[in-house]
């Protein structure tokens, strides 16, 4: 064989894997949960099947913050406003605004932050997820000054579909995603116990994972690598919403601490004192045993393929968010004439 026709037949044979990876990656569904897209994990397997409830437009806008009775500072689990469509439909008005727009830190000047913005409701909810509590709360120790000024948007951050998306060409993914997703899929269906992928996605066994998740793999979900590396939250980050809710009583504060996925499906006993003493100290709703018994009652409270919660899974935090609420708040703050 001449070297021309060994380089000709080394292309050919390099340009037939790169036509069978770039037809294997168009033909991969484009993944429509977190967990499944960073750990490139196949939604055929893993995504949720049933169609998420509808809210009308009018309850996912915010208020402007100088007419709001209510502020939410949260993250990702509060970006649909779908908890919060609740309390809007219940006649409160509602903004919001991310901890990542304000640094990650909840500052000595916080009251005179809120003052600055306008905002004159009465109460203000500090959600977080229990992974990113303790770190959120580190960095308020020493934080005297709010570094950014106040902003919040009318619209969701996230408007998440409602069915289950069609087929489309995966024309965003890298060459080599429908290999790795294909690898990863075979590697935990194969497996009895839970396989790692992509280095971020945890594929575990579900006590009773079918009567809890619509997906096709119903045994197996996928989890947040993050929920096991970040540790317990613990009764110190107790003393320490404490300490800064007593530091500002100019108004109400309701602290709203979701659970991580993992803690409600796998590791139910993951930061058990912090919970204790959470619902001993009065400082919010106690979401922990509240997820434990939803999961059981609502199927997808948390999406199987994605860290948060489902749409259905924030319409029943919201109704039990509202319950919390009335109890500071018994009715809206009343729209001036």
């Amino acid at each position: 064989m001449t070297p021309a026709k060994l380089w000709l037949q080394i292309f050919l044979a390099g340009f037939a894997i790169i036509v069978a990876m770039l037809v294997t990656t168009l033909a991969t569904t484009v993944p429509y949960g977190d967990l499944s897209r960073i750990g490139q994990i196949s939604d055929n397997e893993f995504g949720w099947q049933l169609a998420q409830p509808h809210v009308e437009p009018q309850y996912l806008r915010a208020s402007p913050v100088s007419e709001a009775d209510i502020l939410v500072i949260g993250d990702s689990f509060s970006m649909t406003y779908r908890w919060q469509s609740v309390l809007t439909r219940a006649g409160y008005r509602v903004t919001t605004i991310y901890w990542g727009q304000i640094g990650e830190a909840l500052c000595q000047d916080f009251d005179a932050w809120l003052d600055s913005a306008g905002f004159r409701g009465k109460l203000v909810v500090l959600e977080s997820v229990e992974r990113l509590l303790g770190d959120r709360l580190a960095k308020t120790q020493n934080c005297a000054k709010m570094q950014k000024p106040f902003e919040s948007k009318t619209e969701p951050f996230v408007s998440p579909p409602e069915q289950v998306p069609g087929f489309e060409l995966n024309w965003k993914g890298k060459l080599t995603t429908g290999y790795k997703t294909y690898r990863n899929t075979q590697k935990a269906k194969e497996s009895a116990g839970e396989t790692l992928a992509s280095k971020q996605t945890w594929a575990r066994p579900v006590v009773d994972g079918c009567s809890m998740f619509s997906s096709r793999l119903c045994n197996k979900a996928l989890f947040f690598k993050d929920d096991d590396d970040n540790g317990e939250i613990t009764p110190e980050n107790v003393r320490q919403m404490r300490a800064f809710s007593d530091a500002h009583p100019t108004r109400s504060i309701m602290w709203m601490v979701i659970p991580n996925k993992t803690t409600i499906y796998v590791k139910p006993d993951h930061s058990k004192d912090f919970v204790t003493a959470f619902r001993d100290a009065g400082l919010g709703p106690d979401l922990f045993t509240f997820a434990m018994e939803q999961k059981t009652k609502v199927r997808d409270f948390y999406f199987p393929n994605d860290t948060h919660l489902s749409m259905h899974g924030q319409l029943i935090l919201g109704q039990r968010m509202l319950e919390s609420v009335r109890k500071i708040l018994p009715e809206p703050r009343a729209k001036a004439s």
